[in-house]
């Protein structure tokens, strides 16, 4: 079981991978709440989102893989939506941008995680597909 300050540790190298800042990545045994996670460290490894003092998400496991996918499924879907905001197209579907965005950040961190990434995101649109026409009347174009 890796404690809080190894995991910090790893966390900061990988996150400079991708270009994670501070505010992108968690905390380590304290909440800073306003929706942004931190890792506990018992039996499992949890990272714990609070907002407002309440706990509003926990994902527990025993694999220390999986920690880290989860801090970092987080971290690359703010990088990936920040990235579209910057490079949006009026009219379609943002997720066409970020998505593939999401999935090329997480494969920088290791083939495990892109490939996990990618197939959340393709089990994903099958049931939600891209909606560019949702898109073009939510932006006024139809």
């Amino acid at each position: 079981m890796h404690n809080l300050r190894d995991i910090e540790i790893d966390v900061t190298k990988l996150g400079k991978l991708i270009g994670a800042n501070q505010h992108q990545l968690p905390t380590y045994g304290k909440s800073r709440d306003l929706g942004y996670s931190h890792v506990e460290v018992d039996h499992q490894y949890h990272l714990v989102t609070v907002e407002r003092g309440t706990e509003l998400n926990r994902r527990s496991t025993s694999n220390y893989s999986d920690l880290l996918y989860f801090i970092f499924s987080e971290a690359t879907h703010d990088l990936a939506f920040s990235y579209e905001l910057k490079n949006r197209v009026k009219g379609q579907d943002c997720r066409r941008i970020a998505f593939p965005k999401q999935v090329e950040l997480m494969f920088r961190l290791g083939d495990e995680f892109g490939e996990r990434m990618k197939c959340e995101v393709d089990k994903l649109l099958v049931s939600s597909p891209y909606n560019d026409k949702f898109t073009k009347v939510a932006d006024g174009l139809e």
